[in-house]
């Protein structure tokens, strides 16, 4: 009986032993594999780290690559024999290109990058490029089905607000309004408009929108902004 219970003593230490053993190599190998998730993890992240470094050096390649054959061809009008036409074309005083911030002849924009690059300088309230890019589209595709009521919308109250091209915005928001009755941009282009010729001092054009507005437009957003000063437009101007 004692040789029985003695054994059964030590198959039960035995087994203790043993399932501790497992269970300590359980431990390990779990410990293990959280090592591999973490790795993993850090070098998936660093791995998108990469290809977001390696595209913006693509694009600055790019960049540089553009620029490049554009002072070479600069280089290579001034290393040739001038003709006489060449002198003729010369003699035209250039465009002041210090601000243009398109520089189409160098990178050659598709429609759809002008768009993009006006619309997320708008967002931005980078409103002096937004202005060179919708402008710079509209000029060169006239008759791109994208030109529509908001592009022009937006290329007029980006020239307004950068505070530099009066003539953009009275023509965009002109073609708007001529062309876009219905449009829910049509009254903002209006007094955009209005706005517009104010600033140039002309301030019979500037009343009568806002007269417009009093008479034909009471129930709209606009009015309610433009009620709200009324009587001080009309004081200032000195209206009955």
């Amino acid at each position: 009986m004692k040789t029985v219970l003695h054994s059964l003593f030590l198959v039960t230490l035995a087994l203790i032993f043993s399932s501790c053993n497992v269970l300590d190599s359980f431990e390990q190998k779990a410990a293990k594999i959280n090592g591999y998730e973490k790795a993993a993890y850090h070098l998936a992240k660093e791995n998108r780290k990469l290809k977001v470094e390696i595209s913006h050096l693509k694009s600055e390649l790019q960049t540089l690559k553009s620029k490049n054959n554009y002072l070479r061809i600069q280089v290579d009008k001034y290393e040739k024999p001038q003709t006489l036409k060449s002198r003729e074309i010369a003699s035209v005083r250039p465009v002041d290109l210090k601000n243009d911030l398109v520089k189409f002849d160098v990178y050659q924009w598709k429609p759809s990058q002008m768009i993009a690059i006006g619309a997320s300088e708008f967002e931005k309230k980078n409103y002096e490029k937004s202005a060179q890019f919708y402008h710079s589209f509209v000029t060169r595709f006239p008759s791109h089905e994208k030109v529509d009521d908001k592009l022009l919308f937006q290329a007029g109250v980006a020239a307004f607000e950068s505070n530099a091209h009066p003539e953009w915005t009275k023509r965009h928001l002109q073609t708007l309004v001529e062309n876009y009755p219905t449009s829910k941009f049509y009254r903002g282009a209006k007094l955009w408009m209005a706005l517009t010729h104010l600033k140039e001092g002309n301030e019979d054009y500037f009343f009568n929108v806002v007269e417009e507005f009093r008479k034909k437009y009471r129930n709209t957003d606009e009015w309610k902004v433009l009620s709200h000063h009324y009587e001080k437009i009309v004081h200032k101007y000195k209206r009955n």
